[in-house]
């Protein structure tokens, strides 16, 4: 048994499917409990924000979140710009997009942050609210520290149930 449970904290693999799992079934779970509130992109979110867990698993998890909020934000900030985003305006929010993730050293994820920015500018409203781009935009920054706290959670049960194991990083 106890070999059993050393393999599976040691995968990575085991432990990103245990977190996309758990982060899967909480966005799809707050996705059919509230269906009129377009939470899918609070399911999108999540499991963007994820991470295998290594050394550098909170580290690009809080990246990706970073890059959901930078993209996010851009897509509000096209959005107010211009209700009814042209082509123009979106090709505008990338540039901007990417101007940000490389200022703030998250180039490696800003396609993540593109595709927060499609989420609020290209996704058709399925309401009237004139407030849906920043709902939008507040699923998307849910679904990441839903993400966020799967990997730290999990990271710190993964650290304590290494030390109880005697399991030394490397």
């Amino acid at each position: 048994m106890n070999a059993l449970i050393k393999r599976i904290i040691t995968s990575q693999l085991i432990i990103y499917i245990f977190r996309c799992i758990i982060g899967f079934v909480i966005g799809y779970e707050l996705m059919m409990n509230y269906p009129k509130y377009d939470l899918f992109w609070v399911l999108l979110s999540i499991i963007l924000v994820i991470s295998p867990e290594g050394k550098d698993s909170r580290r690009l998890t809080i990246e990706r979140v970073k890059s959901n909020l930078i993209g996010s934000a851009v897509g509000l900030g096209c959005e107010f710009f211009n209700d009814k985003p042209t082509i123009y305006v979106i090709i505008v929010g990338i540039i901007i997009t990417s101007i940000i993730c490389y200022v703030l050293n998250v180039m490696n994820m800003a396609r993540v942050a593109i595709v927060a920015l499609l989420i609020v500018l290209l996704q058709p409203h399925l309401s009237e609210i004139e407030l849906t781009p920043i709902f939008r935009a507040g699923t998307v920054v849910l679904g990441c520290i839903i993400g966020f706290s799967i990997t730290l959670f999990s990271s710190i049960l993964i650290r304590r149930l290494k030390k109880h194991y005697k399991i030394i990083e490397s």
